[in-house]
């Protein structure tokens, strides 16, 4: 049986979701643009990818349903913590220290009685013979051995009791964590799909925080992006799940996700794209909601960032990280430096395909012809 309990799970809904699509291997895994050994290995439980995403390619491959593909995300952040949890266990090393020790055998305990008996002098010289104690006494060096260590264990007890006089309240303190997400009451992980108390918990250090959030105590995609972008701006890896890490710098961290309202993303905007200020407003009201702190994953795992949802690719052409793309001004001035390459909106085509339709003329709008005029 497989040894991690959490990663056979995640294993059992691949395996489902394949077998329901039809799909062999080689299909699955080339639809989902990985290789044949990964996608065997993901569905046998010996290994857990780190990146969400390949997961999310895999079963958009299935067809899954969104209700599908959440709970797949929740089982991977199980599967991701276990196994973080359970590298440094694994680590090479730990063990060296005993197993020295048994392939060194007998011959190292004649040196260990050596350092921890006195040294006697050869038992034929008359002057070093002790005298024959009575029965019931010990021998002079080992009476002052046991009185030296009556005295060293007195000492270190007291040692040891004037110390718990002074961190014994801060250790009960550690040991009765009263936070929310380290109560028995919460899962080790935190994650989309949820609706609980722990969830209203995260919601509530988030707002605390200065996110503009929900507190409803569902973890949906509201909660995902507000996560995340939490876990991009005090530099954690940005995978939406609250584990560990996530939990502690919610409950520790001073950093603020205070940002611009629509209406300051929409006058800066306007300033910025002077010569487009309708069409550049109407664009990243249409990717972003004008929400700055705004995040968009995509099927092949990378995902968009900020008011004008610029994408992975883009950030690494323009020398832009995660970080700085949650910057509303510096979104906006990338943006505008997409734009005038051509001086259109071409980098946002969906969006740029709404402006041209509601540029359009409709029938009632278009100029009256010479039988209309008459």
């Amino acid at each position: 049986m497989n040894q991690y309990s959490e990663a056979e799970r995640l294993a059992a809904q691949l395996r489902a979701l394949k077998e329901r699509s039809g799909l062999s291997y080689d299909a699955l895994a080339q639809r989902a643009g990985i290789s044949r050994s990964s996608l065997h290995r993901y569905c046998a439980a010996s290994s857990v990818p780190q990146d969400y995403g390949v997961l999310h390619r895999i079963a958009t491959a299935c067809g899954a349903t969104s209700a599908e593909l959440r709970e797949l995300h929740r089982l991977w952040a199980l599967a991701d913590a276990e196994r973080e949890r359970r590298a440094p266990q694994e680590e090479p090393g730990e063990e060296a220290a005993p197993a020295a020790a048994v392939s060194a055998g007998a011959d190292q305990e004649p040196a260990t009685v050596s350092r921890t008996l006195p040294t006697q002098g050869p038992a034929s010289a008359p002057g070093n013979q002790e005298p024959t104690p009575k029965r019931g006494q010990l021998p002079a060096n080992r009476r002052a051995i046991a009185l030296t260590a009556v005295a060293a264990v007195t000492v270190l007890g007291t040692v040891g009791w004037a110390m718990s006089l002074t961190s014994g309240p801060a250790e009960k303190a550690e040991k009765s964590d009263s936070r929310t997400l380290f109560s028995s009451v919460c899962s080790p992980v935190v994650s989309m799909g949820q609706h609980d108390e722990c969830v209203r918990e995260v919601q509530t250090l988030l707002d605390r925080h200065g996110a503009d959030i929900d507190v409803d105590g569902d973890f949906g995609p509201q909660t995902l992006r507000r996560v995340t972008a939490f876990q991009v701006i005090t530099g954690l890896p940005p995978n939406g799940v609250v584990t560990t890490a996530t939990k502690t710098a919610l409950y520790e961290s001073k950093a603020r996700m205070d940002t611009w309202s629509p209406e300051e993303a929409r006058r800066r905007i306007r300033e910025v794209f002077a010569e487009a200020p309708d069409d550049a407003v109407a664009i990243a009201d249409c990717q972003s909601f004008l929400d700055p702190l705004h995040i968009l994953p995509n099927t092949n795992g990378s995902r968009n960032w900020g008011l004008f949802q610029i994408s992975d690719t883009r950030l690494r052409e323009l020398g832009g990280t995660p970080r700085k793309a949650l910057d509303p001004e510096w979104n906006i001035q990338a943006a505008e430096r997409l734009w005038s390459r051509d001086r259109d909106f071409h980098d946002w085509p969906h969006c740029e395909r709404a402006l041209r339709t509601k540029a359009s003329p409709s029938p009632s709008s278009a100029p009256p012809t010479a039988s209309e005029k008459n």
